[in-house]
């Protein structure tokens, strides 16, 4: 049987984002019809894609990890790539669009980003090294 989406909890997050490969998390309510309109979107694309994790939050149980993740509007899709957060986007996405999402993933260097982030400056100001 096909591994299909999985519900996130606080106590399941970060084994779930740390994993190796590709980890979207989709946050939504079920109070919320532009998030009952992705959820078949999102199924469907976790059955085309086996070795991506699918994880769901429910934001009204789990609202620690919520704000933990700063969500300020449902759904919102997060993506991880090898533990690093790649892509967080408030709205339904399209089919189309979340494939060509997870073609972008597969593609990054992840040397590269990496790199970029230990480079970064902690504080947000500039270096001067």
């Amino acid at each position: 049987m096909l591994m299909s989406t999985q519900q996130v909890t606080s106590t399941s997050i970060s084994e779930t984002v740390n994993s190796e490969g590709i980890v979207l998390l989709d946050f939504w309510a079920a109070w919320c019809a532009p998030c009952r309109a992705f959820a078949p979107v999102f199924e469907k694309s976790s059955e085309r894609h086996p070795e991506v994790v699918y994880g769901k939050v429910d934001t009204d149980s789990q609202q620690e990890l919520a704000s933990a993740f700063q969500i300020q509007a449902i759904p919102t899709l997060a993506a991880f790539r090898d533990g690093i957060m790649v892509f967080k986007q408030a709205g339904a996405m399209g089919g189309r669009n979340l494939e060509d999402l997870i073609t972008q993933i597969e593609a990054l260097d992840m040397a590269e980003i990496r790199r970029e982030l230990a480079e970064a400056p902690v504080d947000g100001t500039a270096s001067n090294d």
